[in-house]
């Protein structure tokens, strides 16, 4: 009898941020306060399970190509969803959402080679500081972190503001407000870390100067 081969418990993990995702953008375009508070508690699970399924990978030997790529590809429609939803909503600038888009659309497309030579995407990088800003623990932490508390200060915030100005006291809604503004400044925050991260990749890619090749290419000297 042929033995079924089944989905690595951490590839299950990560791609069950997509249908969560749903949920949240759902909660957040509800009426009620608290079906957008809820949707704060939702994003924070779901940066969570970000860093869950890697732990889960490595305690169960299920780190792969596909499972990294399957990573990228969570974080990418999580991180783009948000940032047009709150856009949307008017609670960040327009141009966010514009350099998350402009950014991953590059930065993924350079790395797409990476896969194609069976190299996991953030293991592809061949400087030392180009190797830290992309895959280091510390910057993917503090990354997923500065976006983690920019979606859910966001969410917060946005509840906030949706209670009826009669029925509020004037310190909340100073507090929505002052949120509203704090949360934006930890979103150009995760902005800078987005730029960061994928400027090394962008200027690895390009053409050196000793006879136009690429640093993609085999460095192994040819006949």
């Amino acid at each position: 009898m042929r033995r079924v081969k089944r989905t690595p418990v951490a590839n299950l993990i990560t791609l069950s941020r997509f249908p969560l995702l749903v949920v949240i953008v759902l909660l957040l375009y509800a009426a009620s306060p608290v079906a957008r508070l809820l949707s704060a508690a939702l994003v924070v699970l779901s940066i969570g399970l970000d860093s869950l399924d890697g732990f889960i990978a490595r305690r169960r030997h299920e780190v792969s190509l596909m499972g990294s790529v399957l990573d990228i590809m969570a974080d990418r429609a999580v991180e783009l969803v948000m940032w047009v939803v709150y856009a949307h909503l008017g609670l960040i600038p327009v141009a966010i959402p514009i350099v998350y888009i402009l950014r991953g659309t590059v930065v993924d497309s350079l790395r797409s080679r990476f896969v194609g030579q069976g190299t996991a995407p953030f293991k592809g990088m061949h400087t030392r500081l180009g190797s830290w800003l992309v895959g280091s623990p510390w910057m993917r932490t503090s990354y997923a972190l500065a976006k983690m508390v920019s979606f859910a200060g966001l969410a917060v915030a946005h509840a906030l503001a949706s209670y009826p100005a009669q029925d509020t006291p004037a310190a909340r809604l100073d507090l929505a407000q002052v949120s509203l503004f704090l949360f934006n400044v930890t979103s150009w925050v995760s902005v800078a870390f987005c730029l960061a991260r994928g400027l090394p990749v962008i200027i690895e890619a390009l053409p050196v100067t000793d006879g136009g090749a690429s640093v993609f290419e085999d460095e192994t000297p040819r006949p």
